[in-house]
């Protein structure tokens, strides 16, 4: 008898937020949705948390009061996407995304530890695909800022997008975020 495909059932993000709603899925279940795949966050690591923190408060002081920094909160990328970034930065206040998830950040930033090819590979062509101008992984294992800009096509990439621009910075380099172009982000204030 040969073996049967296996299959997996995807999810849409209305059916996911369906189950958070009807709490199904609970606040400690840490997970996020990705191209219909229910994925397990990355495991909160005291670098990995210290990350987050002063990834948000040197994006809060470079962007400013027109713009709202979100910790581990949901983006609506589109119908099957809900992932829920380390941080990100979306135009406007915190009412303003009281009805609904914020569709297209400015800018969104994973901090990796343990997935760091993961946060390349699969939620880079992820956002790449969304849209996102500019997506920034905390690189803790090299201590290295990358910086990841114009998303365009690639057939070959996790979900048919990549990002074509690529920098490594090391952490006595600056960066200035494309929607605060006048803003210099100091990559040694984003590292433990």
């Amino acid at each position: 008898m040969a073996d049967e495909a296996i299959q997996a059932r995807k999810w849409t993000r209305f059916e996911y937020d369906r189950l958070v709603e009807c709490e199904i899925l609970g606040s400690g279940e840490r997970l996020e949705l990705l191209a219909g795949d229910m994925v397990v966050k990355e495991p909160q690591h005291s670098p990995h948390a210290t990350g987050i923190q002063l990834a948000a408060e040197a994006l809060r002081l470079a962007f400013g009061p027109a713009f709202h920094v979100r910790v581990q909160a949901p983006v609506a990328l589109d119908a099957d996407s809900e992932p829920e970034p380390d941080v990100c930065v979306v135009a406007g206040a915190p009412r303003d995304y009281r009805d609904a998830h914020p569709v297209r950040p400015v800018l969104i930033a994973e901090v990796a530890l343990s997935r760091l090819a993961f946060d390349r590979d699969r939620k880079g062509s992820l956002y790449a695909r969304a849209a996102i101008g500019e997506y920034w992984i905390v690189n803790l294992l090299d201590r290295r800022l990358e910086v990841y800009r114009d998303p365009a096509p690639d057939a070959a990439a996790q979900f048919g997008w990549r990002y074509g621009g690529v920098q490594s910075l090391a952490p006595g380099a600056r960066i200035a975020p494309l929607a605060a172009p006048s803003a210099l982000v100091p990559v040694a204030d984003l590292l433990p």
